[in-house]
């Protein structure tokens, strides 16, 4: 999923920068757009399109990230399920995962497990049933990948797929830790001459050269070899000009097929 040291959750300038000749760019926020988007990130990370069943997955899946878990995949090794357990602490003092604050802050960087078995796990699916922590979960999965995900697409001048092409990037690959984060994706995109819409370049030429640079970076990290999301949903939608995922979106993921209608 993320990479080592994580996102600095930077506020970007909400408004979208549209030139002359340039389609407004959708807002993925609306709730049913979001949504979709959520349910296509569900897809490939838990192969399923119940993203709202997933507050209490948690496993390590030996990409040297230790512990995924949650919603969108908050890793014991990336820094944003310490953020997380911090807010849920600060939201609802002596909850079940409180204790687990220093354990998680020794491990921050590394894949270890050491001060988290044999009890994390269990404690994490039973703070899953909570609201406050369900609520905590949505919380940073916005402030921390979706909001900037989706505020810099619209600077860009891209609709709803292209915001969403950059929040699945940003899940998976983090921002403003080095040469294979979201930023350096998005540098390798321009370095091909491609350009978005807000700097007068075509936007399906710029979602194409996006998901190149995407599918470049996922490859260089065996955890992400499989480029499916990209190449047989993201691309797939692109090529059939959904620039707005219109509805019905039907796309496959590791070998599964899925549908929205």
């Amino acid at each position: 999923m993320k990479t080592f040291t994580r996102l600095a959750a930077t506020v970007l300038c909400a408004a979208a920068l549209v030139t002359p000749g340039t389609a407004q760019a959708a807002d993925l926020n609306d709730p049913q757009l979001k949504d979709i988007a959520m349910q296509l990130v569900s897809s490939a990370e838990n192969s399923s399109l119940d993203w709202r069943a997933q507050f209490g997955y948690i496993q390590d899946i030996d990409d040297g990230r230790g512990y995924t878990a949650g919603i969108i995949g908050f890793c014991s090794g990336t820094g944003d399920m310490l953020d997380l357990v911090r807010l849920y602490r600060d939201w609802k003092p002596g909850n079940a995962l409180e204790k687990y604050l220093p354990a998680l802050e020794r491990v921050n960087g590394t894949p270890s497990h050491d001060g988290l078995d044999p009890n994390f796990q269990g404690d994490w699916q039973s703070a899953a049933q909570d609201g406050t922590f369900q609520g905590a979960q949505e919380h940073e999965r916005d402030r921390v990948y979706f909001d900037p995900a989706v505020n810099r697409a619209k600077q860009d001048g891209v609709q709803a797929l292209g915001q969403f092409a950059y929040y699945d990037a940003i899940v998976m690959h983090g921002d403003g830790w080095g040469d294979l984060d979201f930023s350096s994706i998005r540098q390798r995109a321009l370095n091909t001459g491609a350009r978005p819409p807000a700097q007068g370049g075509d936007e399906v030429q710029w979602l194409h050269a996006f998901l190149d640079a995407r599918v470049w970076t996922m490859k260089q990290e065996p955890a992400h070899e499989d480029t499916s999301r990209v190449d047989t949903a993201q691309r797939r939608f692109l090529n059939e000009g959904k620039l707005n995922l219109e509805r019905p979106l039907q796309w496959h993921v590791y070998g599964d097929a899925y549908e929205i209608g």
